[in-house]
């Protein structure tokens, strides 16, 4: 039976989240989740993957493992909270930084931080890793973390903005970076390289040189009135002193991070602050580290995941393309550094021709999506985590010159997906081409066509191209149903030309693309045109909201994590900032056009609500608002409520309750069967 039939199989399948290749280009290293032996949680483990071989397991604790790179000499080095068996009493309430020898042996302990430690780089013989600190003095900084959980104080103060970040407070602590030796039992000559850091270190990104005397870093700047730009520094490892590397008004520079192997140059993202008539737009950025001259390569491709080659002379880029997200290479040619030949080229760059001469060259040509990318030392392979819309992430290698593709064994084998996978395309009334996946499932045909779900994908500045284990169509496949996941306006892939089309018209543009598609789908014999209901979360909740006030196509309609009053989420949400630049002030005329409550009065068809309270993105309070305007205007509906997740619902239980209510909703109103609460919410 398939393990998408029982949600509790499918919440037990083993899931490969990461890939680094070791320094000598002989084994790779993963971080692996699986289901906890109480069923009830999900921990990690780190496996070795040899190029060459079987992968095998190399750790093993409660706590789990994370954040694994590799040193110079092929050891490994990775956080856990787990307890240090060394230590007396030791601590496993927060990550340390731990070290497993290439030789074999048992792990150990080489360095703590009482407010733990996150990210991880290693260069030479130098480590970087942020750690979460609080103001004052270092020495007394346990004792003082201590008094204040000992009191029961849990209370911060704010005096700048934001306050909280997607499913995390802010503070009290403040992002950290520190540097370190490695040798003998434990890091040597641990150091604060920004203590004069304040907030400018939250939520970003660094990457440490190949000689490891130099860290590039993003800073967030805080301005006037709540708002902030981000710029790329560059920080002395030796003396601590910091430059601006990268810097400019109208733009943030940001990860993904790459520093040349050759330490000349870094490569990054480019993207444009947004305003109310300035869409969304990323691009690969490229400067040299010495003086920040850069400039921009490959236009209309948002950068996904950005790597050199072991010569410097090109990088590979990850980047969503026309429901995809392929590998290209990127050759630097110098000589052509006229920007207006770049854009002249984007054309052509966006069809996935050009070879060379500065022209980003399609190497992976298949229907996959690529992240973790990973070049070998000798410039032959390129290994990647490999994920499609049917196919779970699972590691791979990529000829660099052919663009051959092999499958690596895997820690994780995929699943094999029910029913089968289509595209579709139609044309929007503007002429512009809308395209999506359609799954089917096994013996839809005209003689008994298959009820139709409608997927929306959140962003909106994003694109269904690749696996997702928290939103995952083929559950619904495999009970029957068709799935449609669409990429309309907004989406990435399809140049800037797709985006610029639905910015600042979300609502109208976006229904207009999904209506066109749709009618495509349901065209179609082996799927039924009367029972139909449209899904969606975030961006894609929002959508739901709308077609919920603006069409009376759908027979169910859920939304997850949904904005409902644009005016109340945008001042609510853990960005105001963003929401400001895109809608205006509070209460302009963008708030009034596009938020769904003002349709409130035309929704007839049932709504499934589903929100987390500790969802700081999408607040609690577009739920709590959407539910109450729904129960006292009588629109039959329900609320699945999760006291303890965020955005997404990442605890096995709560997956199972959210994919077998969404599932009791459907059949109700979709395949008019009788209502029946699921025993995971009875």
């Amino acid at each position: 039976m398939s393990v998408f039939n029982d949600i509790c199989d499918y919440v037990a399948i083993p899931r490969v989240l990461s890939l680094k290749l070791s320094p000598d280009g002989s084994r790779l290293i993963s971080t692996v989740q699986s289901l906890n032996p109480d069923g009830k949680s999900y921990g990690t483990a780190l496996w070795a993957i040899p190029v060459d071989g079987q992968p095998y397991r190399l750790t093993r604790s409660a706590k789990g493992e994370s954040a694994a790179v590799f040193t110079a000499a092929g050891d490994v080095l990775f956080t856990s909270a787990r307890s240090d068996p060394t230590v007396k009493d030791s601590s496993d309430e927060v990550p340390a930084l731990w070290l497993l020898p290439r030789a074999g042996g048992e792990a150990r302990q080489v360095a703590t931080r009482p407010g733990g430690i996150g990210a991880v780089r290693t260069a030479a013989d130098v480590v970087v890793f942020s750690a979460d600190v609080l103001d004052g003095e270092e020495a007394a900084e346990e004792a003082r973390r201590k008094a204040r959980k000992d009191a029961g104080i849990s209370a911060i103060l704010h005096e700048g903005y934001p306050i909280r970040f997607w499913d995390h407070d802010l503070g009290p602590g403040r992002t950290r970076l520190f540097t370190a030796r490695l040798g003998g039992e434990r890091l040597e000559d641990v150091r604060d390289l920004t203590p004069d850091a304040g907030d400018a270190l939250r939520e970003g990104g660094f990457e440490l040189t190949p000689d490891g005397t130099t860290v590039i870093s993003t800073w967030r700047n805080y301005l006037p009135k709540g708002d902030w730009r981000t710029d790329l520094v560059a920080i002395d490892v030796a003396t601590g002193e910091r430059r601006v590397l990268l810097s400019d008004d109208a733009h943030d520079f940001t990860g993904p991070l790459a520093v040349s192997p050759d330490g000349t140059r870094v490569a990054c993202s480019r993207d444009r602050l947004t305003g109310l008539n300035v869409s969304a737009r990323s691009e690969l950025w490229i400067a040299d580290l010495a003086t920040g001259q850069g400039r921009g390569y490959a236009p209309g491709l948002f950068p996904s995941d950005v790597e050199w080659s072991p010569d410097s002379s090109a990088v590979y880029l990850a980047t969503d393309f026309r429901g995809r997200r392929p590998v290209f290479r990127v050759p630097l040619d110098e000589r052509r550094s006229s920007r207006r030949e770049n854009e002249g080229r984007a054309k052509e760059e966006r069809s996935g021709g050009g070879h060379e001469h500065g022209e980003a060259a399609r190497l992976t040509l298949d229907d996959c999506a690529y992240l973790g990318l990973n070049p070998s030392p000798d410039g032959r392979f390129v290994y990647a985590l490999r994920s499609a819309v049917n196919l779970a992430p699972a590691p791979a290698r990529i000829d660099a010159a052919t663009g051959e593709i092999i499958d690596l064994p895997t820690p994780a084998p995929p699943p094999e997906v029910p029913g089968t996978l289509t595209e579709i395309s139609a044309t929007a009334d503007d002429g512009a081409t809308i395209r999506g996946w359609l799954a089917l499932p096994e013996g839809a045909s005209a003689a008994d066509p298959a009820p139709f779900l409608l997927f929306i994908h959140g962003g909106p500045v994003a694109s269904w191209n690749d696996w997702q284990w928290r939103r995952q169509w083929w559950i619904m496949v495999e009970h029957g149903y068709a799935v449609l996941l669409p990429d309309p306006c907004l989406s990435t892939g399809y140049g800037q030309e797709m985006i610029d089309r639905g910015w600042g018209n979300w609502g109208p543009r976006t229904q207009a693309d999904l209506d066109a598609i749709v009618d495509v789908a349901l065209a179609r014999d082996d799927i039924d045109s009367e029972r139909v209901a449209a899904v969606g979360g975030s961006f894609g909740g929002y959508m739901a909201n709308w077609l919920a006030g603006h069409s009376d196509r759908y027979r169910a309609i859920v939304t997850h994590a949904s904005l409902w009053n644009l005016d109340q989420f945008a001042g609510t949400t853990d960005a105001s900032m963003y929401w400001q630049r895109v809608f205006g002030e509070p209460g302009s005329e963008r708030y009034q056009l596009l938020s769904p409550h003002h349709s409130l009065a035309d929704i007839k068809t049932p709504v499934l609500v589903i929100h987390g309270d500790k969802d700081y993105r999408v607040p609690i309070g577009e739920a709590l608002r959407l539910w109450w305007d729904l129960r006292r205007t009588e629109v039959d509906s329900k609320f699945l409520y999760f006291p303890d997740e965020n955005h997404w619902i990442l605890k096995p239980g709560n997956i199972v309750a959210w994919y077998e209510t969404v599932l009791a909703f459907l059949a109700q109103h979709v395949l008019g069967q009788e209502w029946k609460r699921p025993d995971s919410v009875a």
